[in-house]
């Protein structure tokens, strides 16, 4: 009650200084009307921050006024919600007084216009109206959602029932028939049975169709295999005198030796070997890009790292050129000019990077890769408007300080993730993994959306 008798008292004496304003316009002789106005001082129309005229005066529930731009600049600085001189807290977004601003448009016009020009042309002002605005608008978009009704009923409706489908999904999946390759990614190769063997070959290309009836007459199991070398797969039975397949053939059983198994090749026998490795790459590359392909290059170089430069940044070679020489031609390391490239898209376009390998995976992974390229160009996006921002707000310096304390961020999230791992439930990782995959795109859209639709600001 006492506070609304304070702005009604406020209000009053406004529309006495206005009847007054008026009297003062009526008159033809204004130095001496305004001396009999003895009661009207630029004291009274002053701002506390500034002790200047108030330009678009800005009344706090607290009852004090202060120049709008006076106000954002305090509020950038401070980053609280407290009256600059009281030091009282506001409620809700504070608004021009129409009445005062009118008043002292009428009194003061020319040291108004005067000061609103020197106020546009400052950028430092104009970037913490700009701020100050957007906040208010953040603020309000956020009473309205909390307010929506039925409408954020529906949306909780929806959210709980993706999170069902996901479940459903994953249960689905990983209680159907195991693939025979899930199998050849997981069982020593000395165990591997004839029929296991013509499938890791069949794995290798179309091209190698030509080779598997010698194997089936041979009855070639995983030990026969790993005695396999150079000059067996030229001799007969098997006569590979092709020498890019003869190579391709030797290259696939060099790492099949050296790990034992065979190695993955696309995203979902990766997952199946490295199940902890593929939610945390998943995650990580999402939140921080950079450092995660950096990981990748110091404990996973040549399994993971070196087919992903190769296929975002590949070697200039003749167009002629048949696919398993381009497959053995991944497996070395990569030239100067791969290396300029990647490193230009690594610091500027790394989402690029993660769209670029996708896109080569797509005749493999068709709805898949279409998810994580347009995934990763909205990431894009988000990344472009966060640095704006920062530029907007003259905040730029600030960027090393971030850029530690995101790196001290995701090298602790990353440990935590590594002691947990062995105790989380294989089916709450697969729904993790299933919902990053296919529904943070969705999610992503709707932040870009809110980034570039969002209403500019007019400083004055």
């Amino acid at each position: 009650m006492s506070q609304q008798m304070k702005w009604n008292s406020a209000n009053d004496s406004v529309e006495e200084l206005m009847d007054e304003s008026s009297l003062l316009s009526e008159s033809s002789d204004p130095p001496q009307l305004k001396s009999s106005a003895s009661g009207i001082s630029e004291n009274e129309f002053s701002c506390h921050c500034c002790y200047d005229i108030l330009v678009n005066p800005t009344t706090l529930t607290c009852g004090h006024n202060f120049c709008r731009h006076c106000l954002a600049l305090w509020w950038e600085s401070s980053q609280k919600n407290e009256c600059p001189e009281c030091r009282e807290k506001w409620e809700g977004f504070p608004k021009i007084n129409i009445l005062l601003r009118d008043a002292t448009d009428k009194l003061f016009g020319e040291v108004l216009q005067r000061r609103k020009a020197e106020i546009q042309a400052n950028p430092k002002i104009s970037r913490s109206l700009l701020a100050f605005q957007r906040y208010g608008d953040n603020l309000g978009r956020a009473k309205t959602t909390q307010h929506k009704g039925a409408g954020f009923f529906f949306s909780g409706v929806l959210t709980a029932l993706t999170c069902v489908a996901v479940m459903v999904l994953v249960y689905h999946w990983s209680s159907g028939p195991v693939d025979q390759h899930d199998l050849l990614i997981t069982k020593p190769v000395s165990h591997w049975t004839p029929e296991e063997v013509v499938s890791w070959l069949e794995n290798l290309g179309p091209w190698a169709q030509l080779y598997k009836e010698p194997f089936q007459q041979e009855n070639v199991n995983g030990r026969l295999l790993l005695m396999l070398g150079e000059e067996e797969l030229l001799k007969s039975p098997y006569s590979i005198e092709n020498l890019a397949h003869r190579r391709v053939i030797l290259a696939e059983l060099e790492r099949v030796k050296a790990l034992g198994v065979k190695p993955p090749q696309n995203l979902w026998e990766y997952k199946a070997a490295n199940a902890g490795k593929s939610l945390f790459l998943l995650y990580a590359l999402k939140r921080s890009p950079r450092l995660t392909i950096f990981y990748l290059y110091l404990f996973d170089y040549s399994e993971t790292f070196l087919p992903f430069l190769h296929t975002c940044c590949p070697a200039v070679t003749d167009s002629d050129q048949p696919v398993e020489s381009s497959f053995v031609s991944s497996q070395v390391d990569p030239s100067w000019q791969q290396w300029a490239e990647f490193l230009v898209k690594y610091c500027l376009l790394p989402y690029q990077l993660i769209a670029e390998f996708a896109w080569d995976w797509l005749a493999v992974h068709y709805w898949t890769s279409r998810f994580i390229i347009v995934n990763a160009m909205l990431l894009s996006v988000l990344e472009g408007c966060a640095l704006w921002r920062l530029w907007m707000r003259a905040r730029i310096r600030t960027l090393p300080q971030m850029m530690w304390s995101h790196l001290w961020k995701m090298l602790t999230q990353g440990f935590a993730f590594a002691l947990l791992w062995p105790f989380v439930p294989q089916f709450v990782c697969n729904c993790l993994f299933y919902w990053a995959l296919y529904f943070s795109p969705i999610i992503n859209i709707d932040l870009v959306v809110q980034q570039l639709m969002h209403p500019e600001t007019v400083a004055l």
